[in-house]
């Protein structure tokens, strides 16, 4: 399938059917009164995220899309059917812009997102809508509204967590064939890889991270020497770039040092903001030097003429050799990165507990002596005593 990362695409709304001016003529019934119906709106067009997709190739040769028209009303209240939706499917990373203005519409970063490209036309009012106690007989009917149409500019920018940067043959596509399932041409020669390649590079369960393989960047491609800077824009949504130098090549008038730095001028002159993206440095094809004390010295006397302060890898991409490290590395400082953040909790809904005033222990109160009970005065002679039986009392039932 042909990778294609940019196009340009003409959609077109429905427009709204038109309304209807129409009475009620029936036998025995002589004022029936307005009944024409309302048009139906046009079709919408909509762009939906599918990863499932990964590039926008059904685009290079369908540039014109085009949404039904919304039904006309008709008579005995018959409202106008709305115009069928048409729904664009486009790779999840697409930036959609208005061709003329160059302002983004959206950006789909989400499988099954869908956005609104074009509105339909709303559908014309019938003389049914203008009815009311004092126009009992309207004659008034509108139009359809028009839809909309726009010129279009698609851009893909793939997701990816990682990316590899390097200069041709510097070992880029056997590095994503080795730590995951992605299976790009590999071949000795420089350029093989025309487009990106996108592997998903499974650390445990649950646990994996997207890697882009980018083809090869040379000096001068700003003035456009070799791909030039067309697929760079695959770069800005990664989160860290491995920068891949091939430490013993085959040419001794190669200088892996000055290779480094002129891809970094590269990146420099294209985005500064992809220049500063965390880079880290992988040292590639180490197995041509099976003495470690050699390998060492090679590592060492690089990284110091770079002057390198990043993190640094030793590996063999053909071999596997240190592919386990970085595989973990990488997967940490993504999962870190990719972790959501931490919010404050709101001051306004956090309740305070006030704290309890300290009491002061008072001081103990006087003893008073308790006042004996008043004793029942005995019952004079002259007073009458009234006996009260118990009622419990089975003698008095």
């Amino acid at each position: 399938m042909k990778f294609v990362d940019e196009v340009t695409i003409d959609v077109a709304a429905g427009n709204g059917g038109a309304g209807c001016a129409s009475f009620r003529r029936e036998k025995f019934i002589p004022f029936g009164g307005p009944d024409g119906g309302n048009g139906g709106r046009g079709g919408h067009v909509y762009a939906l995220g599918d990863r499932n997709l990964n590039t926008l190739v059904d685009f290079r040769y369908t540039r014109r899309h085009d949404a039904r028209n919304g039904e006309s009303g008709r008579g005995s209240d018959q409202f106008g059917a709305a115009g069928e939706d048409v729904v664009l499917r486009m790779p999840v990373g697409t930036i959609i812009r208005d061709a003329e203005t160059e302002e983004i519409i959206a950006e789909l970063l989400e499988h099954g997102e869908k956005i609104v490209l074009a509105k339909g036309g709303d559908g014309g009012f019938g003389n049914l809508h203008f009815k009311s106690s004092t126009n009992r007989a309207p004659r008034q009917k509108t139009p359809g509204w028009p839809g909309e149409i726009k010129a279009l500019k698609l851009e893909l920018r793939v997701l990816a967590d990682v990316g590899l940067l390097g200069m041709p043959n510097a070992g880029k596509s056997t590095l994503i064939t080795a730590i995951s399932n992605a299976r790009p041409k590999i071949a000795d020669y420089p350029f093989t890889t025309l487009h990106p390649n996108l592997g998903v590079v499974r650390v445990g369960p649950s646990q994996s991270f997207v890697v882009a393989d980018l083809p090869g960047l040379i000096e001068g491609a700003s003035e456009g020497a070799g791909l030039g800077h067309l697929f760079l824009r695959h770069l800005q949504r990664t989160r860290v770039l491995l920068h891949l130098v091939d430490a013993v090549p085959f040419d001794e008038n190669v200088d892996p040092v000055a290779e480094v730095r002129a891809i970094a001028k590269e990146l420099k002159k294209y985005d500064k903001a992809l220049y500063e993206k965390p880079r880290w440095l992988v040292l590639n094809k180490l197995d041509m030097l099976p003495d470690p004390v050699e390998r060492k010295a090679r590592v060492k006397d690089i990284v110091r003429r770079l002057r390198w302060k990043g993190p640094v890898f030793e590996l063999s991409a053909l071999t596997r050799e240190g592919c386990d490290p970085l595989v973990h590395a990488l997967y940490d400082h993504v999962s870190k990165l990719n972790a959501p953040p931490i919010e404050a909790p709101d001051v306004r809904f956090i309740e305070e507990t006030a704290e309890p005033a300290p009491v002061e222990a008072a001081a103990p109160a006087p003893r008073r002596r308790a006042k004996a009970a008043p004793k029942p005065a005995a019952p004079k002679d002259d007073d009458e005593v009234t006996f009260v039986p118990d009622s419990d009392d089975p003698r008095f039932r």
